[in-house]
């Protein structure tokens, strides 16, 4: 599986001069719209000179200006499709070897996927995950909310003041009220990106909430606002997406939490186990 433009610029970014270094941050601070508009606006936008654009897209491995567009726009095509527009397409190529050829392309994913999240990367967000003066919020779309709903699941047995943010967005403001600079919130966002989690991770940021999110290689417009970024590769052949990846990704992070907050998270599992089950209560 090839990279996305924002995976390549995050990869070269900490080699590239300063004013390219420019280029690429207005890129992924309005991707992908930013790099398609023509090079003197995007020059314009990043405060550098058009022959700097052009280095920086050389950089990234396009020959031309034209090409780089074409790339992002291809990437913008595939961002908006529907599981309709994909089952179309895959009915033109039925080849009789659905499961293994689904098979092959999950494993790719989690391979893929883990091949572009840094160690370092991991080991922040369990840091902040991990901190025990930080209240956590997790919450997710449509299909990736059952993912927030699982890891708040495990990270309240490892700490305390774990919330999922379940319901409709308008439940949501209440606990926004809550919110704080110290505390973090967690978003689950796929394509089709859902609005509400954007309008709700704009409102935590400008409380100065801490935001980690867990997306898919065409990154949520959400990844504009987010301290952390974490694009997990989801395209199968199937109709809908694949959250395998986000899923293994998950179990990752929470195995290093619980590891980085021994002993206490021992101590919590410990006390947990020998509550037992609560007996009946009758009137």
């Amino acid at each position: 599986m090839d990279e996305n433009i924002a995976q390549r610029v995050t990869a070269k970014i900490s080699k590239m001069p300063a004013s390219e270094r420019k280029v690429a941050q207005t890129l992924i601070a309005n991707y992908p719209l930013a790099g398609l508009k023509t090079v003197a606006q995007f020059s314009k936008d990043a405060g550098v000179s058009a022959p700097t654009v052009l280095r920086f897209v050389a950089r990234i491995g396009f020959q031309h200006y034209g090409e780089f567009q074409a790339a992002l726009k291809e990437e913008l095509s595939a961002q908006l499709q529907s599981p309709l527009t994909r089952s179309e397409r895959l009915a033109q190529r039925v080849d009789g070897h659905t499961t293994p050829a689904f098979v092959r392309a999950v494993e790719e994913n989690i391979t893929e996927t883990f091949a572009h999240v840094s160690d370092a990367q991991i080991e922040a967000i369990a840091a902040l995950l991990s901190d025990r003066k930080r209240s956590i919020y997790l919450v997710g779309g449509r299909f990736t909310d059952p993912i927030a709903r699982y890891a708040a699941t495990h990270l309240r047995i490892i700490r305390p003041h774990v919330v999922h943010l379940s319901d409709q967005e308008s439940n949501w403001r209440d606990r926004l009220l809550d919110m704080t600079r110290s505390d973090v919130l967690v978003l689950f966002d796929i394509r089709r990106y859902q609005q509400s989690l954007g309008r709700f991770a704009e409102a935590a940021a400008k409380r100065r909430v801490t935001v980690v999110l867990f997306t898919d290689q065409w990154l949520s417009p959400i990844s504009r606002i987010a301290k952390h970024v974490v694009a997990a590769r989801t395209s199968v052949p199937s109709p809908w997406d694949s959250s395998t990846a986000l899923f293994v990704l998950i179990e990752a992070l929470l195995g290093k939490i619980t590891e980085d907050s021994a002993p206490a998270s021992v101590k919590r599992i410990r006390q947990m186990e020998r509550m037992g089950p609560f007996d009946s209560v009758t009137e």
